[in-house]
Formats: structure tokens, C-alpha cells, sequence
């Protein structure tokens, strides 16, 4: 059991990038088998914002391509999605006090990182070497492993 980041959605739809093929081959992969796998809506949000972002990429999509993306992984029986328990304050305030130096962009990334602790899951799927500040995730980039 695992999350898939952002980044990798983005270069899985994106076939203009480097990156694509690997990510690709990944997401497919976790479409069609049965091992279960995980997102958060904040991660499905931030794949909307960055692939419809004229600035970020040279031909964005719509925002109807990309709901249309978002909805094919969805479908995926295995996926499921990550949300915050009755714990998540304490799992949350255990992590801030222990990684004081979380502050400004890295709270998205910590958002993640306490919904997969409070959640039992340890492993995530990512090229955002962000991740490897919080101790407890296993950091895995389909690019390298």
C-alpha cells in the first residue's frame, strides 16, 4: 500500500516530459492491477491546477481533459482515497513538533505526510525529494528504483 504523488500523475498524463513513460507505465500499471494504492484530494486538486496552468505548461489542458483524468483513476478499483481521522490534529501536531523546521510550501507536502501516518502508510511514489525530510516515509521515484 502506497501514495501516489502529484508529480507523478502529472507526468503520467503529460506526454511532452521526460518523465512520462516511467510514470506512465507505473499509473497503468496501478489502474489494472489489484494492489491497493492511494491519493488524497489535495493531491487530485494540485494535478488540476498544475496541468491546466498556462505557465506551467506550453499547451495546458482543460479543465474538462483533465476531470476526464481524474475521473479514469478513480475508476480504478484499487484506489483509495487518504483522509483525515479523528487523530489527525494529534498526528499533526506530533510531526510539527518533531520537524519543527516545517513551515511555507513544505506543508502541503507535510498535509500528505500526516494523512499517510495516520493512516498506517509508510511508502509513496514521488520525484519530490521534499519527502525524504519526514522519517517515517519511504520516498520511492519510478525515474530511479
Amino acid at each position: 500500500m502506497f501514495v501516489v504523488d502529484t508529480n507523478i500523475l502529472v507526468y503520467a498524463a503529460n506526454k511532452d516530459c521526460i518523465e512520462h513513460e516511467p510514470c506512465y507505465a507505473l499509473l497503468h500499471s496501478l489502474r489494472t492491477e489489484p494492489t491497493a494504492w492511494y491519493i488524497t484530494w489535495g493531491i487530485l486538486y494540485e494535478f488540476l491546477r498544475v496541468i491546466t496552468h498556462p505557465r506551467v505548461l506550453e499547451q495546458p489542458w482543460s479543465t474538462a481533459q483533465a476531470l476526464s483524468f481524474v475521473s479514469s483513476c478513480l475508476a480504478s478499483s484499487s484506489l483509495n482515497i487518504l483522509a483525515e481521522t479523528s487523530r489527525h490534529l494529534k498526528v499533526a501536531d506530533e510531526i510539527f513538533r518533531t520537524l519543527p523546521l516545517l513551515s511555507g510550501n513544505l506543508v502541503y507536502d507535510a498535509r500528505t505526510a500526516i494523512l499517510m501516518k495516520e493512516n498506517g502508510l509508510s511508502k509513496i511514489y514521488t520525484r519530490n525529494t521534499d519527502f525524504h525530510r519526514f522519517p517515517f516515509i519511504n520516498v520511492v521515484d519510478p525515474l530511479i528504483n
